[in-house]
């Protein structure tokens, strides 16, 4: 009987191990040390290795690459579901992921790096790609060491993995810490809670956190692994920026526009709205105009005029100003669009009586005539009104439209609620003129 060399059933054996129980290969790799790990796997083919790397978390997939030799490893990468690959590739140092890139093939190069570059705004820019991957049988020592090789300090919780990597349940640094070493992760889990694909919107992130109590939001791929994190601080942040950008775009400064930006940049980026908005100062001047006898005769109202407008204005500014939050956090939907606009018209009616009343009071105390205090109170309850309707219907109509509220809601709510105050009290006070 011929005798086996035992290097080569050791061999064998490991192949069929690799092959036939991935899931568990992977888990035992995880607790060895990179060069005892690759020692075992070294002499085995790609198509072996394949399915062990995709069960593997990314930072000991990207260890054990590290230490396999080069050549093995880069055949490895190549070979690898792509989605897996640039979970790899994505939490490597930008030096390290443009080296094991340049080692692959060109055309599965561009399309590791497409991946790589996920949309702006959506949850795959602001997520934390570098998260440790735990699994529900690691002890709370093993979790702490791993932790502490990870040297992730803007996370507050660890999330737990299947063999699949799909997310499975969550445990906070406050119950690992003060769990017993030996103690499963499993026994500390809470539910995993929700989480959010890579290309969801950041408006998406805001209200899933929102409706949420977890500070640090899972995020996953189309395949539903888990890729990275959103923490809540880092969120927040990019929704301030977001928010800043709105402001300036509602008022015709771009978004990129910064305090220190050049002055011609300034300039291009200012211009086309000032000459819009000079078109639209053009037609509330034209509303004027079709009044001139009335004013002439009754010079007051043109004392007056600027009362009425500004007070619309203001309304009509509130009302955006809340619609417009109301979109950008997706309070707002289209089956709430309606309940929006009756809202403002109620609160329009309710502010225009009560604004008009004090009107009428002070009109009558300076000018001493009852009919233009009611003139006024009627134009001003009738503008405010259509200020309040406008403030919410534009960034509504605006958004149905694919457009960006942000960028032009300003521009046309100033020409309605300018058009509109002009041409209720001028007209209101025609009629007066041609009834008495």
């Amino acid at each position: 009987m011929d005798r086996i060399d035992p290097l080569t059933a050791r061999r064998a054996l490991t192949a069929r191990y690799l092959r036939e129980y991935p899931g568990e290969a992977a888990r035992t790799l995880e607790r060895m040390a990179p060069d005892e790990g690759v020692a075992s796997l070294q002499a085995h083919a790609v198509d072996i290795l394949r399915p062990v790397w995709e069960r593997l978390s990314p930072f000991a997939a990207e260890r054990l690459l590290e230490a396999l030799d080069a050549d093995r490893a880069s055949a490895l990468l190549a070979e690898l579901e792509p989605t897996v690959a640039c979970a790899l590739l994505s939490q490597m140092a930008p030096q390290r992921r443009a080296h094991w890139l340049a080692s692959v093939d060109p055309g599965i190069a561009g399309e590791l790096r497409e991946l790589l570059e996920y949309p702006p705004d959506c949850a795959g820019r602001l997520m934390s790609p570098r998260l440790g991957f735990f699994r529900g049988d690691m002890t709370v020592a093993e979790a702490s060491d791993r932790l502490r090789a990870l040297s992730v300090y803007d996370s507050h919780t660890l999330f737990l993995v299947d063999d699949d990597h799909i997310p499975c349940g969550r445990v906070t640094i406050q119950a690992l810490a003060l769990a017993r070493l030996e103690t499963p992760l499993a026994d500390l889990a809470e539910p995993i809670g929700p989480w959010v694909d890579a290309l969801s919107p950041r408006e998406e992130l805001v209200e899933v956190l929102g409706h949420s109590r977890f500070t640090d939001l899972p995020v996953v791929d189309a395949a539903g692994r888990l890729i990275g994190t959103v923490p809540e601080a880092g969120l927040l942040a990019a929704v301030q920026v977001d928010a800043a950008g709105d402001i300036q775009a509602m008022v015709g400064a771009s978004r990129d526009e910064r305090a220190l930006s050049a002055s011609w940049f300034a300039v291009r980026k200012r211009l086309p709205w000032l000459q819009i908005n000079l078109l639209t100062a053009f037609l509330a001047a034209s509303v004027v105009g079709l009044f001139e006898h009335t004013i002439a005769q009754y010079t007051a109202l043109a004392v007056l005029l600027p009362v009425v407008a500004g007070q619309s204005g203001n309304a009509g500014a509130q009302a955006l100003a809340v619609t417009m939050r109301g979109l950008a956090l997706r309070e707002i939907t289209a089956r709430h669009s309606m309940l929006v606009v009756l809202k403002e018209l109620r609160v329009g009616s309710i502010n225009g009586l009560a604004v008009a009343a004090t009107t009428a009071l002070g009109v009558y105390v300076w000018s001493g005539s009852w009919g233009l205090s009611l003139i006024i109170a009627v134009s001003m309850v009738l503008s405010m009104v259509a200020a309040g309707l406008a403030g919410a219907l534009v960034p509504i109509v605006l958004r149905r439209l694919g457009q960006d509220p942000a960028t032009a809601s300003s521009i046309i709510l100033t020409t309605v609620t300018d058009v509109a105050g002009f041409f209720s009290f001028l007209g209101i006070a025609t009629l007066f003129a041609v009834l008495l």
